[in-house]
């Protein structure tokens, strides 16, 4: 343990600003053995059942969840409430409201941390959750409106009683992941049951039946489903939903949640390499390096074709996708159609 603060302390002088994440990248360790260096400093190790620490986030009032993956980011404030879990091996649950949006696979859900850090001349208070690989899977905020004393209370009644640093983390590699060949596949059945789709929803358990990857389904799909385009398409996307006002819907995915975004976008910028959506409830930053392709996909449903934009890294996983924001029982957007052609048209100019 001297040893790795003495690492800790020799990078965080050459890089006085490198976050956590990074900062384990940097040492080859995860972030959560990273954080509980630090126990009884400004970290507490927590136990118990993170579903019902989860329901009581609510007490806090105004916060920011969070949720990444390697190349984006996904901030959204708002008050943390209604959260309903499901019965059944897939241990899932949901936390449906305006602002915080999110769909929770529990059994992810490894390792909890409480951390104080400090910004400024204030302090942020925060829940962090990983997973077995001592992966971030989604984090918890205080805001300058939230509650604290409700925090302090809560970081109280989950303490672990042993205040043991994280060294078991598994370090294994991650699956190689398998990609059925094309010529096993049953194309034709698969067409014809994605030409048939009544919700959204069902595309998950489409790919499933037919053990076709998203990314492979996109090259798979029937004719005029689905269109390759250029990456770049995110950006003139954003900008012209923040022109003509179109709200949107953009989820992002880490290994155990799922976090929604619903409403308008606006102040939009680059800073670096990273194209940033900063507005006061919602914050996205996406590595536009780590973009390898973009596809505009449609899904039939009940209420007519739904069309989103879908971002994959080189690896072809899913980084965050965007929809016109829709509600079931309600066709598409017609102001997210336009912005979809719009970005379609630019790219046959090209």
């Amino acid at each position: 343990m001297k040893n790795l603060a003495h690492r800790i302390a020799k990078i965080k002088a050459e890089e006085p600003k490198i976050r956590n994440r990074n900062l384990a990248q940097k040492l080859g360790i995860s972030e959560a053995e990273l954080l509980t260096s630090s126990l009884g400093e400004n970290v507490t190790l927590l136990e118990g059942d993170w579903k019902e620490l989860l329901k009581l986030i609510h007490k806090m009032g105004y916060v920011m969840a969070l949720t990444r993956n390697e190349y984006c980011v996904h901030e959204r404030k708002g008050v943390y409430d209604n959260i309903t879990f499901y019965k059944g091996g897939h241990n899932m649950g949901v936390a449906v409201n305006p602002d915080i949006d999110l769909r929770f696979f529990m059994n992810e859900w490894h390792y909890g941390l409480a951390v104080e850090m400090p910004r400024g001349n204030t302090t942020m208070y925060s829940f962090q959750f990983f997973n077995k690989k001592g992966v971030a899977i989604h984090k918890i905020f205080s805001t300058p409106k939230s509650n604290i004393e409700a925090y302090k209370m809560l970081v109280e009644q989950f303490k672990a009683t042993e205040q043991t640093p994280i060294i078991d983390a598994d370090n294994s590699p991650d699956p190689i992941k398998e990609i059925t060949p094309d010529g096993e596949i049953d194309v034709e059945g698969f067409q014809n049951t994605w030409r048939n789709l009544k919700d959204t929803h069902n595309f998950f358990g489409m790919l499933r039946k037919y053990k076709v990857s998203r990314k492979q389904g996109l090259r798979l799909a029937p004719k005029d489903f689905t269109t390759q385009i250029d990456k770049d398409a995110v950006v003139r996307m954003l900008e012209m939903a923040a022109k003509d006002k179109v709200s949107i819907m953009c989820f992002l995915h880490s290994k155990g949640t799922i976090q929604i975004h619903t409403g308008e976008v606006k102040n939009l910028m680059f800073y670096g390499d990273w194209y940033n959506v900063m507005d006061p409830k919602f914050n996205l930053h996406l590595n536009m390096n780590g973009v390898k392709e973009a596809w505009i996909v449609k899904k039939p449903t009940d209420d007519g074709i739904v069309t989103s934009l879908e971002l994959f890294d080189e690896n072809e996983d899913l980084i965050t996708y965007f929809f016109g924001a829709r509600k079931p029982g309600k066709p598409e957007l017609e102001s997210w159609k336009k912005t979809i052609e719009s970005i379609q048209k630019v790219e046959n100019l090209v």
